[in-house]
Order: C-alpha cells, then structure tokens, then sequence
C-alpha cells in the first residue's frame, strides 16, 4: 500500500500518519505478493498495478519446493457500495523447506488459528495485526486487539512475530502508539519474551536467527 489515502479516490479517506519508506521501484526483487482481502488499506489499485509491472508468469523461479496455502481468518470484504463480501478474505500459510511463514491479513479472534498451529504445528515468522481494534462492540468481530494478537501467537506456536496493521492509518479510536504498549503487557502477562513479538519502524528489517533449528527467516 504506497497511497498516501486508503480510498478509492485521492482527496479523501484515511491517510496516512507518515509517508510510505520507499516507492514501489525502490523495492528490493520480489518473488510473490500475497493480498489478505479487498479492502483499501490492504489492496490499493495503483500499488498493485506498479508491483505487477514486475511479475512474469504465475510460478516463484526457482522456488518449487515453496508451497502457498490460503487459510481461514475472521473478517470481510468491500470496496463499492455493493459488493459487501463478494470477495474471499483469508490468511496466507507459506511453507518452504525450512521455514515457514504465517500472515494473518486482517482478522478478529476465531478457533479457526488453533486448527491452523495444529496443521503446521509451528511457524518460524509470523506477521499478526495489533491495531484498529476500538471500539470493541464493532470491531471485535474483524479486528484483535493486542492481548488476542498474542493468543494468535500462541495458538499457531510460531516462534518469533511482526506485529502489523498499526500506526499507519486512523482506522479505529485507540491512540495510534497504544498497540505496541499493550502487546507488550499481554507478553510479559503470559510470562513469554515480549522481544519474540517485536514491532518494526516504517522501512526497517530486521534478520531473525533461529538457532535451535538453523533457519533464518
């Protein structure tokens, strides 16, 4: 998403706190993209057009031992005024020889992740959203808050996360620097390292090491 508005037009909708790090041609290569759902702030037109004018074929070079699935999340989908849910939502599980990768997209708490930890039964990296989560009688359904962000970690026993989905756009009431105060709190409650559920500035990276099982994700 490297609009400056989450909306299908320039002049209005949520905009962004900071500009995006990078544009699109300044994007190391790219072997796929994954799209969660529809919605403006995860799917934008320009974004999209700009990434695809990269792809060649369907099929990662190389990578034929890189299996995507399509897993279950709790959300919904809409982009006009009448396509409420004419479009799949989901969660992407990437599996590789050696590392295994989980996005949740955008979703509310559901059993659907405990299924998903006993299928794949552990992820190295996952990347699960803290943010937009007030007020809780509309967004619960849609949106985890921090302390169920950390139950999702939990449930699909991934090994280290990348909390997303905050501090980008005003999409909800909470203070927009509140998500990573209370992911840390549910951490330390749950008597994990709240340093395995780490949050990342706007174009920073960060190498993970896994030395129990000699994988870097």
């Amino acid at each position: 998403m490297f609009s400056q508005r989450a909306s299908p037009v320039p002049f209005m909708g949520p905009k962004r706190y900071r500009d995006p790090p990078c544009t699109v041609e300044k994007l190391p290569r790219l072997d796929a993209v994954v799209i969660s759902h529809t919605h403006y702030d995860h799917l934008d037109a320009d974004s999209v057009a700009a990434l695809n004018a990269w792809w060649v074929g369907s099929r990662i070079p190389g990578h034929d031992d890189v299996t995507f699935f399509c897993t279950p999340a709790q959300h919904w989908c809409k982009r006009t005024p009448v396509d409420d849910n004419k479009a799949l939502w989901g969660s992407w599980t990437i599996v590789g020889p050696h590392c295994r990768f989980f996005f949740a997209g955008d979703t509310g708490y559901c059993s659907a992740f405990k299924e998903i930890g006993k299928r794949f039964r552990s992820f190295d990296l996952a990347a699960i959203p803290i943010g937009a989560y007030l007020l809780r009688g509309i967004m619960k359904s849609q949106h985890v808050d921090p302390e169920e962000a950390v139950q999702i970690h939990m449930d699909i026993q991934a090994k280290t996360s990348l909390a997303i989905h905050w501090g980008t756009f005003a999409l909800a009431y909470e203070h927009y620097l509140d998500p990573p105060a209370r992911l840390r709190e549910a951490m330390v409650n749950h008597g994990l390292n709240p340093d395995l559920f780490f949050t990342l500035y706007h174009g920073e990276s960060r190498l993970i090491d896994h030395e129990d099982t000699h994988t870097s994700s």
